[in-house]
């Protein structure tokens, strides 16, 4: 199995599950593990997508939370394009192979909405099968770190999505 990981990360968090879901993945196959600045525009040869972003304003960021991010709460980094932006710039129809999304959000005070949620409904929307579960991670506060045990649990989600790639 060949997967691509796309991330979007302004503390460090989002990559750090997206890194620990590559390490897990990659016990089935080659990992590619990206920010979505760098992300291709082409997935060929992939047979696993996941892209992961924060959650801001109860979606997938905008240049606009990435900036305030920066601004308003002291974000070391914000790239200029994110997963939302990533996303729009895939063609739909496109690709059918199968797509999972994960997200990372303040734990308190928990909030509605899922960056994972939104990116999901976009990948269906562009033809992708998003059959696969998405993941919430929990960050204290906007910074972080991350939850005690996200780590592991990411690594278990990780393993469900390589143990479903393999039945199917």
């Amino acid at each position: 199995m060949r997967a691509l990981i796309v991330y979007e990360s302004l503390w460090g968090n989002t990559e750090k599950i997206a890194r620990a879901v590559a390490e897990t993945l990659a016990g089935t196959g080659t990992v590619d593990v990206v920010e979505s600045d760098s992300a291709p525009a082409s997935l060929d040869g992939y047979d696993l997508l996941v892209v992961g972003g924060p959650t801001h304003a109860f979606s997938m960021p905008r240049p606009a939370t990435r900036a305030e991010a920066v601004t308003s709460h002291g974000a070391p980094h914000a790239p200029e394009r994110g997963i939302r932006e990533w996303l729009a710039g895939l063609t739909a129809g496109l690709a059918s192979i199968p797509v999972a999304a994960f997200d990372t959000r303040v734990d308190k005070p928990r909030l509605p909405g899922s960056a994972a949620a939104s990116a999901r409904r976009e990948l269906r929307r562009l033809g992708f099968d998003t059959a696969l579960k998405p993941a919430t991670f929990r960050v204290h506060g906007y910074e972080g770190p991350l939850l005690e045990g996200e780590i592991e649990r990411a690594h278990a989600w990780a393993a469900g999505l390589a143990a479903a790639g393999s039945r199917g």
